[in-house]
This record gives structure tokens, sequence and C-alpha cells, in this order.
């Protein structure tokens, strides 16, 4: 009993940093990002109910999660069920905390969608003028940015359908029958680690994209 308390104590101790993080956050945000990102999706569903820049909302959801899993050990459920809940706080406190840090980021990947489809538009409107001889000169000034936040954009889309599966499978666990409970079981921590390696990435790919901008931050100041 006394573990589960401090469990619980643990979790609303980091809680509370996390929510005046996130309060500081959407007070410091300028008007162009808001705008920027008020129809992005900065979470997958299964982790965040919630879009757009603003990212205190992710806070009550958290607060949500602890309640249910101070109400799981009270009624001592199964540790598998525990355990399943406890990863899942995790999940979104390791995402709310990357998004706390990544905000940049994610203009600049809606900033990159938008000239992407606006070079597209171009591109078609264009098509007639392809002899120009002027085509190579956008393809080299956009390839460095162009590759990077499309991988990071591969990796985000992996990670999603990753969610996804260990989503669907932990529904399966809470239906399927005993004697399949332990493979089911496998194929989440499988999932898991799967996910675990993709996330390691995005965080990889997030480094580069910042060490990539810095000098050009650099050059404008």
């Amino acid at each position: 009993m006394r573990n589960t308390n401090q469990l619980i104590y643990q979790l609303k101790q980091q809680l509370s940093s996390l929510e005046q993080d996130a309060l500081f956050h959407d007070q410091q945000l300028p008007a162009q990002q808001k705008k920027m990102l008020q129809d992005i999706e900065r979470f997958n569903s299964q982790l965040f109910i919630q879009q757009g820049a603003q990212l205190s909302p992710c806070i009550v959801q958290l607060k949500k999660d602890i309640q249910q899993l101070e109400k799981q050990l009270s009624l001592k459920l199964d540790v598998k069920i525990i355990e399943l809940s406890c990863q899942r706080i995790q999940d979104r406190f390791t995402a709310l905390r990357r998004a706390l840090v990544t905000t940049n980021i994610n203009v600049k990947t809606a900033e990159q969608k938008r000239a992407n489809s606006r070079a597209r538009y171009a591109k078609k409107q264009q098509q007639q003028h392809s002899d120009s001889g002027f085509g190579w000169i956008a393809s080299n000034v956009m390839k460095n940015s162009h590759q990077i936040y499309q991988e990071l954009n591969k990796h985000l889309n992996w990670a999603t359908t990753f969610e996804q599966k260990i989503a669907e499978m932990e529904t399966k666990l809470a239906n399927c029958h005993s004697t399949d409970k332990i493979t089911i079981q496998n194929e989440i921590l499988s999932l898991h680690r799967r996910l675990g390696k993709c996330r390691q990435a995005i965080s990889y790919i997030e480094e580069r994209i910042q060490m990539f901008e810095r000098p050009h931050r650099n050059n404008h100041r």
C-alpha cells in the first residue's frame, strides 16, 4: 500500500511540475505560431485528444489517467492492467514533454507542408515552362530541409501506426480468453519495443533539425 501511495504521489508531483511548464509554454506562444498550428494535431489520438499549439489542455487528460490508475490500485486489479496503465501514463508524459520543446519544429513542419503544397501547385501551373532551365535552383535549395522533414514525417507516421496497434492489442487483451493472454501480452511488449526505437529515431532527427536550423537563426541576428 505504501509503495502504491508513493507511486501516485510521485506522479502527481511530476504532473504539477509539467503543468507549470505547459502553462508557461502556452503563455509564451507568439500569435503567428498559434495560427500556424491551430489545425494541426500534435499527438496521436490514442495519446491526447488535442490539436493546435496550446498544450495545457493535455494536463486535464493526464490528471484523469492518474485518477484512473489510483482507482485501479485501490481495486487491486490484475498486475498487467496496472502495468499497461502506468506505461500509458509514461507515454503521455514523454509525448507532452517532447511537445513542449518541439513546438518550433512543429511550426517548421507545418510551414514545410504548406510550402510543399504551394510547390506542387506551382509545378502544375508551370508545367508548360518546364524547359525554362531554372527548376534545378528550387530543387537544390530545398534538398536538405525537405529531406530531413520527410524523414521526420515518415517516423512520426510509423510511431502513430505502432501506437494504434498497441491500442488495438490492449482492447483485444481485455476481452480475450485467458489462454491467449500471454501471446497478446508478448505482442504488446514487442510493439512497445519497436515504438521505443522509433521514438529514439524521432528524437535523433529532431536534434538534427535543431542543429540544421541553428546556423540559419544565428545568421538572422
